[in-house]
């Protein structure tokens, strides 16, 4: 453990009365601890996730902005949420393999915000973006003779730019609001990366109006984007239901069953890990979950996309055909 921190949690232990006197520039993150054999398998492990990660998303990105054929709105929202995928496996993943490497790390306070920060946009815009996909799957399908009308490019890009623009906005809130709270005497977080509850936990101050304005932020970001995502459904949901052919269903619904998985794997990660009361879970297992939406999500993403999406394997070959074509002319 670095000499500061001990140094640090030592005046604590020794000065219990005293802890508004001992302010917070550092903090340790102690990330997974006992993984003993495991720690080279695991550092490797990520590595490979996060090449993966980076690979595939930036592979979307380069189709989609390479092919014709996906040149629609859908996957104009697709490019987002890859970039999205990519700001948080990048903000995440590169801190962790530096705490597995050396078993832990110490980090300056600021940083450890700023970390938060990214997160915490990657995570609101992603929220934002899937909900602006799902408002683009509902008009194709409950409205397909309004779709080309209502989803012109600049409209598109004015839903994208909204979404970024808010998510930077309300974690810019956050961010301000945790930085004014007191921090000081024990500065360890039992934790891969910063993340809010653990950083509250190290405030010397009263954090009710923190979380109070953390519930606030999060219906605009959250709450009203998953309500209206769920209720863009049960109007897709109505719509195939009344075609008459099987067949038909079948493929109508095969347009937003991507999307779809995305959704029910985003938020269903993000509800166990922030909604889900934790107790009596050991402090390893309740790392899981964070690791499942931080490292894994970004990853599966656009495997979704592109396994289950004939455009995309269609515009794929094509790619990789020319490429072929050219490096051997």
């Amino acid at each position: 453990m670095n000499n500061s921190v001990k140094e640090n949690v030592q005046s604590v232990l020794s000065t219990p009365g005293e802890k508004n006197k001992t302010w917070v520039n550092e903090v340790l993150l102690l990330g997974f601890r006992n993984l003993q054999g495991f720690r080279l398998v695991f550092f490797l492990f990520l590595i490979l996730i996060y090449s993966l990660t980076i690979c595939g998303n930036l592979l979307i990105i380069t189709l989609v902005s390479y092919s014709k054929i996906l040149q629609t709105p859908m996957y104009f929202f697709l490019i987002q949420l890859s970039l999205s995928d990519v700001l948080l496996t990048t903000t995440i993943v590169p801190n962790m393999l530096d705490i597995i490497l050396n078993k832990e790390k110490v980090i300056k306070f600021i940083n450890c915000l700023i970390q938060f920060y990214f997160f915490g946009v990657s995570e609101c815009s992603e929220c934002l973006l899937l909900t602006v996909m799902s408002y683009d799957r509902y008009l194709a399908i409950c409205s397909p003779l309004r779709y080309s009308t209502a989803m012109e490019p600049v409209f598109c890009l004015h839903l994208v730019s909204f979404s970024w623009i808010l998510s930077l906005f309300v974690m810019l809130m956050q961010v301000t609001t945790i930085s004014m709270l007191r921090f000081c005497g024990f500065n360890i977080i039992d934790h891969f990366f910063c993340d809010l509850f653990p950083l509250l936990d190290l405030s010397c101050s009263d954090t009710l109006m923190v979380q109070v304005e953390v519930i606030l932020l999060s219906i605009p970001v959250i709450v009203l984007p998953f309500t209206f995502i769920i209720t863009s459904y049960v109007f897709i949901i109505s719509t195939i239901l009344k075609i008459p052919s099987i067949t038909d269903r079948q493929k109508v619904f095969s347009t937003c069953s991507s999307h779809l998985t995305v959704v029910s794997l985003f938020y269903g990660t993000l509800y166990s890990s922030y909604v889900l009361p934790t107790r009596g879970h050991s402090v390893n297992a309740s790392k899981v979950i964070p690791l499942l939406y931080t490292v894994i999500t970004p990853l599966i993403n656009p495997i979704i996309y592109s396994l289950r999406n004939k455009d995309m394997k269609a515009a794929l070959d094509k790619f990789l055909s020319e490429f072929w074509y050219k490096e051997n002319i």
